[in-house]
Order: structure tokens, then C-alpha cells, then sequence
């Protein structure tokens, strides 16, 4: 492991850990997302809690914290695993920010930007299936999950190379989701009422 590469994992770690959806209601004097709603300080609660404007402006720039590592990493020249790792790190800052007793979100929104360098053809087919299954649904983590879940397919079709590193994302991402799943598995997840 070379130094660039390790203080790239830090610094991506710490950058991952700024959780705009806890600031963004600390500023505006709101309740913390970690305790209302959903528990989750995501994009998602955020609506629940402060509404739509508020929630695009937290979910554009937890996709810009993903994109920034994820595409910085490849213009240094690291290698495809080495910006997979990069891209964990980023979404494990999210997950368990050192900023905010390790208290995070799911890093759904955070992954995506991550995965927004790979191609306009996955972000496509990823956002395209997030909203289908969402309309169908009305669950936001069904949503994420499945979306989620074939992104290595997807790579592995349109940009093969980078598939071991998206498949690694994507089991992350689902692994956080395995409280979501067991509550859809019982019936017992609750529906967003996002509107889209």
C-alpha cells in the first residue's frame, strides 16, 4: 500500500463522514434526523423531517462526496480495486462518521456518486430502476437494494473492468440494508412518502 493511496483512504474516510443531512438540521435548527422518522440521517428523512428542498439539497451533495474520491482516485492513476477501496471508504464515512459517534446513514445516495464515473449508462439504468421499483413499491430501501443489487451486472456488461470494485459497493450497501430487508421480509418496513 503506497502513502498516496493510504492518505487517500483517510482522507476519503473523513470526507465521507460529513453528514450534510445532520448538518443541514443542525443549521436550521431541526430535529436531528437521527431521531425522528426513519432514524436515518439520509436524503429520505430529511423529506420526512424539512421537505423537499431540503432533501434535494442533501441528496445532491451526498452523491457529490461520492463522485468527488471516486473520480479523483482514477485521475491519480490508481488501479480499479484501489478505487473500489476508495469508494468504501467514502460510503463507511457516511455509515460511520467519526464526526458523529460513528451514528450514520445508509450511504445510498453516496454509493451512487461513487458509481457515477463508472458511466452514464449505469447511472441511468440505476436511477431508472430506483424510481420503477419505487412506483411500484412505495419502499425506498426495496428501491435502493434492488438498484443496488444489479449494478455489478450492469458493470459487468458496460464496463467490465470495474466490476469486482462495484460488486464490493454493492454488498456493502446491502449488508446496511439487512434491517430493511428483514422488515420487508415480515412486512413490518414502513412505505416513504417521498413523492416522485
Amino acid at each position: 500500500m503506497s502513502a498516496e493511496f493510504f492518505l487517500t483512504l483517510i482522507a476519503t474516510y473523513l470526507l465521507g463522514s460529513v453528514n450534510s443531512a445532520i448538518i443541514y438540521c443542525k443549521l436550521w435548527r431541526l430535529p436531528d434526523p437521527r431521531s425522528k422518522g426513519s432514524f436515518n440521517p439520509g436524503a429520505t428523512n430529511v423529506y420526512r423531517i424539512a421537505g423537499k428542498t431540503a432533501a434535494i439539497q442533501v441528496l445532491l451533495f451526498d452523491v457529490l462526496k461520492g463522485i468527488i474520491p471516486s473520480w479523483g482516485s482514477y485521475y491519480l492513476g490508481f488501479s480499479t480495486l484501489e478505487i473500489g477501496a476508495i469508494a468504501l471508504a467514502c460510503c463507511l464515512g457516511h455509515m460511520f462518521p467519526i464526526f458523529f459517534r460513528f451514528q450514520g446513514g445508509k450511504a445510498v445516495a453516496t454509493a451512487l456518486g461513487c458509481l457515477l464515473p463508472v458511466g452514464s449508462t449505469l447511472a441511468f439504468t440505476l436511477l431508472g430502476t430506483w424510481m420503477i421499483v419505487f412506483r411500484l413499491t412505495g419502499y425506498s430501501s426495496l428501491s435502493a437494494i434492488v438498484s443496488v443489487g444489479i449494478s455489478p451486472l450492469v458493470t459487468y456488461l458496460t464496463s467490465p473492468k470495474y466490476t469486482i470494485a462495484v460488486t464490493m459497493l454493492a454488498l456493502l450497501i446491502i449488508a446496511r440494508h439487512i434491517p430493511n430487508i428483514i422488515r420487508l421480509a415480515n412486512g413490518s418496513e414502513p412505505k416513504s412518502n417521498l413523492r416522485v
